[in-house]
């Protein structure tokens, strides 16, 4: 480099009042790189207190998000009414949906430890359910990394054992919901869906605690809202030609509320306000288990919300109500059970909600009730005709009550739990990690070091563990006082920065050498320089 293209001399330069052309340029040269360095770094680079300050930011909003333990699998539990995932990863449905498919779910943790880098299905709360992580149902390659693994009797590496036989698969494990058989996608979706109770499998014709559009259920189909709109337009169009540019900057103006109606559109003629029920059977249910039918309009059961044929779409009016009278205040609540699946993961519209006394009551009544009571059906309306088609049967928080126990009706009502009094869904243990304020605290109880160590201790065999744990608090000891240096002064940890110092660790001098040297050598620097700079430290 000549001496004429170096940036002017630093006053630490001057000052050492040499003119030997090696002992100015090698420091200037080293400066200029330096300075180049930094200046690279301070955009793609932090300071060492910026980088624990976001770990730890990080850390706190894993938590939020996944506030449950992920250290235990379910399946020693048995089966569960439990959320539910399903790994298309692993388990990719197959193209034609007539073809088979060995579906497959995960619990909660295992979603997270096992499954974390796929492609995932949250198909929320399934009763009777055991993972299915580690068995059969997925390949060798995929194992359960939470079990113990009975042949090295350490955790982690199952596979290929026996599922639970009893586990029951619709075509939510493949991605597929509602009875418009959608595939869902959670950046497209719009609007609220609602789980059946599910009475009947899909095997025996129910759909299996299925997910639905509430257009759906009446039969408008799940874009009913959008065609709807559009056939209003249209309309208008048509009869207000000369109003159209007039009514367009309309439906503008009000984007800022509409913009919540397009994740959150009203629910459809037929459909009952949100806040009138706890939770529906689909018809599909009704029809596989048809005694439920003589409920329809009874103490505790909203008025049949039948299925309607497809060409009523152009009808559909937001005052008019063929069938429900509560469809008025439908627009206000839809937006409540919306906020409501949000929070909750969409589990309030079914037993997730324990806010009534009412269904424990029935888990004491059923053996005296059998043979006192009389018959409760005798008083209900009929059974609405055959020839109106299937329909959904909406119930509200206290329908167990109402239920008969009669000796001909209980048996109809013992095959389905459910029936009889309020499910507990199971949820893991809230994480350790989650509760403290302090900081100190938070980044110790939960803090990655933290995990790897107990991820260590628990995988590995325990001498081996505690030699690479001796060993790591051992490197964290060394290297604490080297980033509290930069954390305090704000200077910005660089490449040289920490070969330099693990060089002086070993005691290299060699490496000390070329570290030292990398920058200035090829400018003539000497040993020197790299103390020079080393001072900082």
């Amino acid at each position: 480099m000549a001496p004429s293209a170096d940036p002017p001399s630093a006053p630490g330069d001057a000052a050492n009042g040499s003119n030997d052309d090696d002992s100015i340029d090698a420091p200037v040269a080293r400066s200029k790189q330096r300075t180049e360095s930094m200046s690279q770094k301070s955009d793609n680079s932090q300071t060492a207190a910026e980088f624990i300050r976001d770990q730890m930011q990080l850390e706190a909003d894993a938590r939020i998000a996944m506030p449950y333990s992920i250290e235990n699998c379910t399946a020693p539990l048995g089966k569960l009414r439990q959320q539910v995932f399903a790994c298309l990863t692993c388990n990719p449905p197959p193209a034609n949906p007539s073809d088979s498919y060995n579906a497959a779910g995960v619990c909660y943790a295992c979603s997270v430890q096992c499954h974390g880098e796929h492609e995932l299905v949250e198909i929320f709360a399934k009763r009777n359910f055991t993972c299915d992580c580690g068995t059969t149902r997925f390949p060798e390659s995929s194992p359960c990394s939470l079990r113990i693994n009975p042949k090295t009797n350490t955790k982690g590496g199952v596979h290929s054992e026996t599922p639970d036989p009893n586990n029951k698969y619709n075509q939510n494990f493949r991605n597929r919901f509602c009875g418009c058989e959608c595939d869902y996608d959670p950046f497209q979706q719009k609007g609220t869906m609602f789980q059946c109770l599910g009475l009947g499998t899909h095997e025996t014709g129910g759909c299996g605690e299925d997910w639905w559009h509430p257009g759906c259920v009446v039969g408008l189909g799940p874009k009913w809202f959008e065609n709807m709109e559009a056939n209003k337009v249209k309309a208008e169009t048509e009869t207000k030609d000369g109003e159209t540019n007039g009514t367009l900057p309309t439906i503008a103006e009000d984007g800022n509320a509409e913009d919540d109606d397009d994740n959150d559109p009203p629910p459809p003629p037929g459909f009952p306000a949100e806040d009138d029920f706890e939770g529906f059977i689909c018809y599909k249910c009704v029809e596989a288990h048809p005694w439920i039918k003589r409920y329809a309009g009874s103490p505790g059961f909203l008025a049949p919300v039948f299925l309607k044929q497809p060409d009523v779409v152009v009808q559909p009016a937001p005052a008019t109500v063929p069938t429900a009278t509560t469809e008025p205040s439908s627009e206000p609540s839809s937006k409540k059970r919306k906020a409501e699946e949000d929070d909750e993961d969409a589990d309030s519209q079914t037993s997730k909600r324990p806010k009534t006394g009412g269904p424990a009551t029935p888990s004491s009544e059923p053996a005296s009730s059998v043979s006192t009571q009389t018959c409760k059906l005798t008083a209900f309306p009929p059974a609405p005709s055959h020839t109106l088609g299937p329909f959904s049967l909406f119930f509200t928080d206290s329908f167990r009550t109402h239920l008969c126990r009669c000796p001909s009706c209980f048996p109809l009502l013992t095959p389905h739990p459910q029936l009889l009094e309020d499910e507990e869904t199971y949820e893991p243990p809230v994480s350790e990690a989650g509760g403290s304020d302090d900081d100190d605290a938070a980044s110790s109880a939960g803090s990655l070091y933290d995990r790897g160590e107990s991820a260590l201790r628990n995988n590995v065999d325990r001498v081996r563990a505690i030699e690479g744990v001796a060993a790591y608090q051992h490197m964290k000891e060394k290297l604490m006082p080297f980033f509290r240096e930069f954390a305090g002064n704000g200077r910005v940890i660089s490449a040289e920065d920490v070969k330099g110092y693990f060089a002086k660790l070993r005691g290299d001098e060699e490496a000390i050498r070329e570290a030292g040297e990398r920058p200035g050598r090829e400018e003539g620097g000497k040993e020197g320089d790299f103390r020079k700079e080393g001072e900082g430290y």
